[in-house]
């Protein structure tokens, strides 16, 4: 047997478990003083980082050479600290938004929530309401600077899938594509770069689309894409060939789900699809997406499900699921027409 393949004891295994989040702090200051911004330039000693991160310089110190165990740094011998090609992704401008994820999803908010996380196994509510007394989209919509860096959290962790999605999924006979709960556009544009046939419908609250005409510009669609702010919960537009919900339905109850689906029916025509963008678990002890769904419990009272469960939810909202589509991502498609 291999080195690599030897387990740990089972009480070793549970104890590196609990204290999993060591780590996570470790990296969510690296992230919060901008270590890697300040060694983008080259290696430097934490005497020199002292002043521009407000740290003391010992401590520093001990700190950075702790993130060398991690692959995160370098030390010289000339007691400077160098970036790793790891620690490069934590740079502020670095491509995938890892310091932004970092500190949406190691920031105090997710913390505080994840304080609450029995709470949410007690009750089946969100650890997140008990923690701050509101709703979590509530609460950004008050800090616009946290929304922003929660979007760009969600490109991160969601990024892969928009072009997956459209190599995926055959969308090249479709009149009109509407993205329900579609933000920035950025779904919709991958789909309509790669098929230059369809329309498309970006659908989202008034506030969250501001920024959706820029990116609808830079990727050259823009004349092809109308904007609709509204509330998913009241109505969605109608006559869509295809509704695209990407990650809309895992973020709400069981109730809240059956309402936006229902909204959906009622825009659908006799032809139209709805199309689903999420992870669908797998059934029985396969393993798969880690902690996904706690994630959804302790932030939104959401969950992920299984095909089997997404083929209850829709046949509830007088909706017949015909097909999951896998894809390159983690994502899958679930594909549903009217019942």
């Amino acid at each position: 047997m291999s080195e690599q393949s030897v387990q740990p004891p089972p009480h070793v295994r549970l104890v590196q478990m609990a204290t999993g989040h060591f780590l996570s702090r470790l990296v969510y200051a690296a992230a919060s003083l901008r270590l890697a911004d300040q060694l983008a330039n080259g290696p430097k000693s934490a005497d020199e980082l002292s002043g521009p991160t407000g740290c003391h310089a010992r401590p520093l110190h001990r700190f950075m050479r702790t993130l060398t165990n991690f692959g995160l740094l370098t030390l010289g011998e000339d007691a400077r600290f160098s970036l790793t090609p790891l620690g490069e992704a934590l740079k502020s401008d670095a491509p995938g938004f890892a310091r932004s994820t970092i500190l949406t999803m190691g920031g105090q908010w997710s913390w505080k929530a994840w304080e609450e996380f029995q709470y949410s196994v007690e009750t089946g509510k969100p650890a997140f309401d008990k923690a701050f007394g509101m709703p979590i989209f509530d609460l950004l919509t008050q800090h616009p600077d946290e929304a922003a860096r929660f979007s760009e959290t969600m490109v991160s962790v969601h990024g892969a899938e928009p072009p997956a999605v459209a190599d995926a999924y055959d969308f090249s006979s479709l009149g009109v594509i509407v993205d329900v709960g579609g933000a920035t556009g950025n779904m919709l544009a991958h789909i309509l770069t790669r098929y230059p046939q369809p329309k498309g419908v970006l659908f989202d609250r008034p506030h969250v689309v501001t920024e959706a005409p820029a990116l609808l510009r830079t990727r050259g669609v823009e004349d092809r894409v109308t904007i609709h702010g509204g509330n998913v919960f009241e109505s969605v537009p109608a006559g869509g060939d295809a509704y695209i919900l990407s990650h809309v339905i895992h973020d709400w109850s069981e109730d809240q789900c059956l309402t936006i689906l229902a909204n959906c029916r009622k825009a659908m025509k006799p032809t139209s699809r709805l199309l689903l963008v999420e992870l669908v678990l797998r059934e029985g002890n396969a393993p798969g997406f880690g902690s996904a769904d706690m994630v959804m419990m302790v932030f939104n009272g959401g969950q992920e499900r299984t095909a089997r469960e997404y083929e209850a939810l829709l046949a509830r909202a007088g909706l017949r699921m015909t097909r999951v589509v896998p894809t390159a991502s983690s994502a899958s498609i679930v594909e549903a027409e009217l019942a």
